[in-house]
């Protein structure tokens, strides 16, 4: 019993050490250290295992288990990027909808009548390219890039966040709306895609093969990362050069607790965390829980409720709803 406690608390503190990993992601770019993003797509595996074992030592009555449920509090908030249970927020709103269309390949003639029905004040899209909307009362701000920004309200101006360096891909739309009299920025963002196929991840019962679709995917997840921190860098730049409230959504192709995350949230409030209940994940194309779209806004803007709509499978991605107070903080 005792080799057995052994090999478990070597485990443990192997989980402890590696999700402590994905916190330096707050710390490290992936350009110098890539993993550290890598142990971020597994982050909600890690914590379930963690806490099983944690109930292990609870049950085993051993001491290590209060060391190792103090130690499992810096999860808390990351925890809730992917879970949460906030209480629900009253006041006027501001209704945004984020959504990634995957180009209508799941049926672009259900997309129009189905963003139509929301009554949004502002519709942030990507993957939208060659689709067309005849939305009566909407104005549009549609660049060639895949991102589409749809509002009922007055465009002040807007701007493609277009990198100098063209290897790198048109990360967001840029678009100022005035809103019951006050200017907001909105940031419509789309992160360089990993372009994965189901068959890639998928592992079958070949130990040779799964080794090898392993080795794929991870060649295909470094590099995309190096790209995202040089997209990152260009859509920080319109946050922190904003004059106006900010409201950042999109599909980032990253999950929390990522150097994306932890990067593209600094100084803004998740949505999600603020006012979301039950489950964030977005994505659904695979059984894996990934939550890679996301609503972030300024600390002027008060997020009243957030819906992941998985009534709907007209697209890869759910889309995303938050209501934000006008009234503020």
């Amino acid at each position: 019993m005792k080799i057995f406690r052994l090999i478990v608390l070597i485990i443990h503190l192997g989980i402890l050490f590696l999700l402590l990993g994905t916190l330096l992601n707050a710390y490290v770019p992936p350009k110098i250290f890539p993993w550290f993003n890598l142990l971020s797509l597994g982050f909600p595996v890690l914590i379930i295992v963690y806490v099983i074992l944690t109930i292990f030592w609870v049950f085993s009555w051993k001491k290590r288990a209060f060391v190792f449920m103090f130690a499992g509090l810096a999860f808390i908030n990351p925890v809730k990027r992917w879970v949460n249970y906030s209480d629900k927020k009253g006041g006027s709103e501001i209704k945004v909808v984020s959504f990634n269309t995957n180009a209508g390949g799941r049926g672009s003639d259900a997309i129009g009548p189905y963003l139509n029905s929301l009554d949004a004040d502002v519709l942030l899209l990507q993957e939208d390219a060659g689709i067309v909307y005849n939305f009566d009362g909407y104005q549009k701000a549609n660049p060639p890039f895949g991102t589409t920004v749809l509002t009922k309200h007055k465009i002040i101006s807007q701007k493609v966040i277009e990198p100098q360096d063209k290897s790198i891909k048109v990360p967001g739309l840029q678009v100022d709306i005035e809103i019951h009299g006050r200017i907001y920025r909105f940031i419509d963002v789309y992160l360089h895609p990993f372009r994965f196929e189901k068959d890639m991840v998928k592992l079958n019962t070949n130990t040779d093969t799964n080794e090898k679709k392993i080795k794929d995917v991870v060649k295909r997840l470094i590099p995309t990362f190096k790209k995202h921190q040089d997209q990152v860098t260009l859509i920080r730049e319109a946050i922190d050069n904003s004059p106006y409230p900010v409201i950042l959504a999109g599909d980032f192709n990253s999950v929390p607790n990522s150097y994306e995350y932890y990067h593209l949230s600094e100084g803004l409030e998740d949505a999600f965390v603020e006012a979301g209940r039950g489950s964030a994940t977005s994505f659904h194309d695979y059984k894996f829980p990934i939550r890679i779209d996301y609503i972030f806004s300024s600390k002027t803007v008060r997020a009243i409720s957030y819906k992941v709509d998985r009534s709907v499978s007209i697209s890869d991605h759910y889309p995303v709803t938050v209501k934000f107070s006008t009234e503020g903080k």
